[in-house]
């Protein structure tokens, strides 16, 4: 992770799946404006036999350091509503036609979405304070050095709305994000992946949607 050009910590991320639902562990550990941070969240989502698509069913976030914060979110109604326990104080959250979801779950709705050739689309994503409407733009694909794949082909996911990022997807390699740019005004950011593993445990189920 990056910030301004200025290397401040890395990222550790892992999908374990079984059937159509799967828990997504997200840790990190950066250094932000001269304050240590630690970042930890667990995901739980599932697939919607109903709408088609992947929802959250509820997320733990914990942030020691910059922006401390214990979140604890659970989701209903096809992830339509929400309830956002932040250090004890409780709040609702809802919307008329787009699911709620984790950051996580938003990365693989948007996955979903290139594996059936969606161009454009919008999502909404639970933040600690607020709901974040965005929307994205699929971008014609580009070849890039990156290493220590060498040159990919990727494809650019443009979004815009309450934070503007770029995304970037390899199909060769079953459509993981590559790298993600922050086009902040002062601050801007990049994460790029220096290591992707992936392996098949016997006792889980193999329908996982590709």
């Amino acid at each position: 992770m990056y910030l301004s050009g200025i290397y401040t910590g890395t990222m550790n991320r892992t999908e374990t799946w079984q059937g159509n639902t799967a828990v997504v562990t997200s840790k990190s550990e950066a250094s932000i404006l001269g304050i240590g941070t630690q970042y930890r969240q667990r995901a739980e989502l599932s697939w919607s036999s109903t709408t088609n698509e992947w929802l959250t069913d509820n997320f733990h976030q914990k942030v020691t350091g910059f922006r401390s914060r214990d979140m604890q979110v659970t989701f209903d109604h096809h992830g339509r509503e929400s309830r956002v326990d932040i250090d004890g104080d409780i709040d609702t959250y809802a919307s008329e036609d787009i699911p709620l979801r984790d950051v996580d779950t938003l990365l693989i709705q948007i996955r979903e979405y290139l594996l059936r050739g969606r161009k454009q689309f919008a999502l909404i994503r639970q933040a600690s304070d607020d709901i974040e409407s965005y929307q994205f733009y699929v971008q014609d694909t580009l070849t890039a050095s990156i290493e220590p794949w060498g040159e990919l082909t990727l494809i650019p996911v443009e979004q815009t709305g309450a934070e503007d990022v770029t995304y970037y997807f390899a199909p060769s390699m079953d459509y993981q994000l590559i790298k993600a740019r922050y086009h902040g005004i002062i601050l801007r950011g990049l994460i790029e992946l220096d290591s992707y593993t992936s392996s098949c445990e016997p006792s889980l189920a193999q329908d996982r949607r590709q």
